[in-house]
């Protein structure tokens, strides 16, 4: 006889609802916890050393959650099989949750133990994916999904290598590996992109048919490919400078063929758009940085702050709707919470290279504008992903 599942709630019913949750509270709780180290208010995690907590959290942590939450109820949706639910979608989400409390526990455990429970976490969710993909690829004759799976292992890759410099395995593996899990994130970015962007479109907007050229999604995403591939292998200066450039160019006019003013009008659609916008923005200030002209900081932060931060809100925004069966329409909250994602972009990337002496007081007011963002996702998505379908369906 079958067990009924201990946690049989709406908020483990689908994979997005859970993660989505935590990716929101952990943005605000890692954010917090990371301006308090800075100001000397927080002691630092013992496990990791320097900046690597912060980077580590906001991508293996905050960022992984979004892409675990999307990736299970995305392959759902492409197998017609439920991935993960209950008591076992429970069990991963505390797995990923052991994986942001136990490096404060440094010295009292194990620093392998504590290594374990994190680097865990990606082969998990590897197995379950390509577990559901490959049982049921025979049927559909869909392999290209299959893609995802190994976006996930370099993602395992790269937190491998971030975890074996600090067992003292190697001395240089933090700062590689966390170049990789980057570019790991903005590949996955490019691919769902070309998936979901002309369908965004089409679908939010009556009467458009947005062109599909796989020849420019390819070369968009492999140009991307080829320029992190050249910063891990250590090239820099002109060839460097104009391989971005390529990249920028590429995804510059990627963007511009999905494009239809009438984007602006539709918020589910611009915070998508923009998003996108960063990460150009971000191979541009490769550019420059390879020309020395401004910050690497700066080139990674359009990545991150900008491209991750704006396209993990807007798609958490759009497919928890979705998937709880309701309007497609961002509400007036959460239409806030995309600006002040976007003025913290600005404050963060763009300002300082006008009022450089001024950057304790930009990264201050953009941290605000971010904190304040979540905030707000919190308060709207917290119910909606708590409670059942509003169109009485499962998931």
């Amino acid at each position: 006889m079958k067990s009924s599942p201990v946690f049989n709630y709406p908020l483990f019913a689908l994979g997005f609802r859970a993660f989505f949750l935590l990716a929101g509270f952990a943005a605000l709780a890692l954010l917090i916890i990371w301006q308090g180290m800075t100001q000397g208010t927080i002691s630092h995690s013992a496990y990791f050393t320097g900046t690597y907590w912060h980077a580590h959290e906001m991508l293996l942590g905050y960022t992984v959650a979004v892409i675990t939450g999307f990736l299970l109820t995305a392959v759902s949706n492409w197998t017609g099989k439920i991935t993960l639910q209950g008591d076992a979608l429970v069990g991963l989400s505390l797995l990923w949750l052991y994986g942001r409390i136990l490096p404060f526990y440094a010295g009292l455990l194990p620093d392998g133990v504590i290594a374990l429970v994190d680097f865990a976490f990606l082969p998990v969710l590897i197995y379950v994916i390509a577990n559901t993909l490959i049982r049921t690829k025979i049927r559909t004759k869909n392999y290209k999904n299959l893609v995802f799976v190994g976006l996930l292992a370099l993602l395992m890759f790269g937190n491998g290598l971030i975890h074996a410099q600090m067992l003292a395995l190697c001395q240089n593996g933090a700062a590689v590996g966390i170049q990789i899990v980057i570019a790991t994130i903005v590949l996955m970015i490019l691919v769902v992109a070309g998936r979901v962007f002309p369908f965004f479109t089409e679908k939010g907007l009556k009467g458009v048919l947005i062109p599909r050229n796989s020849m420019l999604d390819g070369l968009a995403i492999g140009s991307a490919a080829l320029l992190f591939a050249l910063k891990l292998a250590d090239i820099s200066g002109t060839f460097l400078a104009l391989t971005a450039l390529m990249t920028a160019a590429l995804n510059g006019w990627r963007l511009a063929s999905w494009f239809v003013f009438r984007i602006w009008f539709v918020p589910m659609l611009w915070v998508l758009y923009l998003g996108y916008g960063w990460l150009i923005l971000g191979f541009i200030f490769t550019a420059f940085a390879a020309w020395e002209w401004v910050l690497p900081s700066l080139a990674l932060h359009a990545f991150t702050v900008g491209g991750i931060g704006i396209l993990t809100l807007g798609m958490m925004a759009r497919v928890a709707l979705g998937h709880t069966g309701r309007a497609m329409k961002a509400s007036n909250t959460i239409a806030v919470a995309f600006v002040l994602m976007n003025i913290a972009a600005l404050f963060r990337v763009v300002l300082p290279l006008t009022i450089a002496s001024w950057s304790n007081v930009l990264v201050y007011v953009a941290t605000l504008a971010w904190l304040a963002a979540f905030a707000l996702f919190i308060f709207v998505y917290a119910p909606i992903l708590t409670k059942v379908r509003v169109d009485g369906k499962e998931g």
